[in-house]
């Protein structure tokens, strides 16, 4: 999928989590940095190799995800 050119998946590299361009950074430690509140500005300067493309992939990929199944959630 060319708009998601930058996520990979290789099992060598973090178990064949879904990564940033074959580094050790997965897309869940990118989505949960953005859920816990910290912005993409915040995220690139902790993570100065990382650049704009790759955290919006990141997050583009797990709402494609989100959608590909059905998840139950219990309810309070």
């Amino acid at each position: 999928m060319a708009q998601l050119d930058r996520i990979t998946q290789q099992p060598e590299v973090m178990g064949g989590k879904a990564c940033i361009r074959g580094m050790r950074v997965t897309v869940g430690m990118i989505v949960g940095q953005i859920g816990v509140g910290h912005s993409v500005d915040e995220v690139l300067a902790d993570f100065p190799y990382l650049e704009r493309e790759d955290i919006m992939q990141a997050l583009r990929y797990a709402a494609w995800r989100a959608e590909e199944r059905e998840v139950t959630l219990a309810t309070a």
